[in-house]
């Protein structure tokens, strides 16, 4: 899988290490191995899930800001671990509210050594940082106004949502509450998947 995924990473302009790339492959047969007793994804194919799990959550890496991210929602852990493979200095909060979850996470924690991601069962409106982070990082969410109306008290005052979509961004664009602004679009490329990904960046007024 190793030389599967360095292809896959050869396609973008990302850089991973060796080790890097034997972390995100780690993490995909943990992934694998848990999802028939818990139900962490959809996805069966661990080959799938190099493309549509960690490609389309290392894609979002050049355009992360700031030291100190929260992924709400992040299910098994995306896009938050393999952000978190890639950045080992930033620090990434992986919140969820299901147990089972939390416990796949700090096994993932536990055997690829990833001091940099903190797992926490908690539901988002319940969760109150002492401090704000400098990035709200969403997969999971079904509308950015659903992400803006339940994390709007995460942020500190420089830092920003980042909320990864599918194709349709423009209505819910429009749609958005007057708190916020669009910062940027970014169209992402993943490569072999055969469907269109934006990255809607939106800060406070």
């Amino acid at each position: 899988m190793i030389s599967q995924l360095r292809k896959l990473v050869s396609e973008t302009t990302l850089t991973l290490t060796e080790q890097q790339l034997a972390q995100c492959v780690a993490y995909i047969e943990l992934l694998h191995k848990w999802n028939s007793a818990y139900n962490l994804t959809s996805v069966r194919d661990p080959k799938d899930m190099l493309i549509k799990h960690v490609m389309d959550s290392l894609v979002v890496a050049p355009h992360l800001i700031g030291d100190n991210f929260i992924d709400v929602g992040t299910g098994p852990g995306l896009p938050g671990v393999l952000l978190a493979i890639y950045y080992p200095e930033k620090n990434f909060t992986l919140l969820d509210s299901l147990g089972k979850r939390i416990r796949f996470l700090n096994q993932v924690k536990l055997q690829l050594g990833l001091t940099n991601i903190h797992p926490l069962q908690s539901r988002v409106e319940l969760h109150q940082p002492e401090q704000g982070y400098d990035g709200v990082i969403s997969r999971a969410f079904a509308s950015i106004n659903d992400m803006l109306s339940w994390c709007k008290h995460l942020p500190n005052k420089t830092g920003a949502f980042f909320a990864m979509k599918g194709a349709a961004v423009q209505e819910e664009i429009a749609a958005l509450p007057d708190f916020v602004k669009v910062v940027a679009i970014k169209p992402l490329q993943v490569p072999q998947l055969h469907a269109e990904r934006h990255l809607v960046i939106l800060a406070h007024c």
